[in-house]
């Protein structure tokens, strides 16, 4: 309960600041009339790209209105990375952290948009959610140094990173229960020009606050993760590397809503519902 009321008073303190080192611009991919495009949100309108931005996607001169599209997952990744217990208010106690990023990957159809719901596999009797900061790569990444990793990150999204926790001691790995379909949701937008190294993150169940972070908390910061995984895979643009989560995490039922909220993205809101 301490933990809550200081989340909220941090909340309270920082969440009208939006950290920006360059300028910012929100893009996004979206389905209108059957046909999935790139853009870049501009207000109430999206102007469409030839390619998506971090494969130097231009304006085609058509611009479609916000509210006549479905958003989705706004990055189209070939790898997905995430991270174990990044933050020291999620290290179980008594668990030591690691001198390097704890490694895991998901599939990329695992992903879904901020406007998809997430589905509970009908045989699971736990999932819940891990509230994230995402990085997007901008080009390719091989062996880079800590100092160059900011030239090879292109923009941030949110993530909310499903767990089914009664699968995961079961299996030899996090695979199937970090992964499955449906479970991943990225959105609404990936935007350029933030303080990666210092955004807020603010997540609510059904509307009240249970998680509040900032990526400045992170053990291993996205600088050092991305020269760590470049050290042993090669990273292309559009692939995502993602925080790992604070505090504690919760249980999801049927109907829930959950939202993500960070800094110059935006909210990123999914439904539980059921699944076969």
């Amino acid at each position: 309960m301490m933990y809550f009321f200081k989340c909220v008073s941090l909340w309270l303190i920082v969440s009208f600041y939006v950290p920006v080192i360059g300028n910012a611009a929100s893009f996004v991919r979206y389905v209108n009339n059957g046909t999935t495009s790139w853009g870049e949100l501009k207000g109430n309108n999206i102007y469409q790209l030839s390619d998506a931005p971090y494969l130097s996607g231009y304006e085609t001169g058509k611009v479609v209105l916000r509210k006549d599209v479905k958003l989705l997952a706004p990055v189209d990744p070939h790898d997905v990375y995430m991270t174990g217990f990044n933050y020291k208010d999620h290290v179980p106690e008594g668990q030591k952290t690691t001198s390097y990023p704890g490694l895991f990957m998901v599939p990329a159809g695992t992903l879904i948009g901020p406007e998809d719901d997430i589905i509970h596999p009908a045989d699971s009797i736990n999932i819940g959610y891990e509230a994230e900061t995402v990085i997007v790569i901008a080009k390719r990444a091989d062996n880079v140094s800590v100092e160059d990793a900011s030239d090879y990150i292109f923009a941030v999204t949110a993530g909310n990173d499903v767990s089914a926790r009664d699968w995961i001691p079961a299996d030899i790995q996090w695979f199937r229960g970090k992964g499955a379909k449906g479970f991943n949701s990225i959105g609404p937008a990936i935007v350029t020009g933030l303080d990666y190294k210092n955004l807020n993150l603010t997540a609510r169940l059904n509307g009240e606050i249970r998680q509040i972070g900032n990526t400045s908390k992170m053990i291993h910061n996205f600088d050092e993760m991305v020269s760590y995984i470049s050290k042993y895979f090669v990273l292309n643009p559009g692939d995502l590397i993602w925080s790992g989560t604070v505090g504690t995490s919760e249980k999801l039922n049927l109907g829930d809503v959950f939202e993500v909220e960070i800094d110059g993205v935006g909210i990123l809101k999914n439904k539980i519902i059921q699944g076969k």
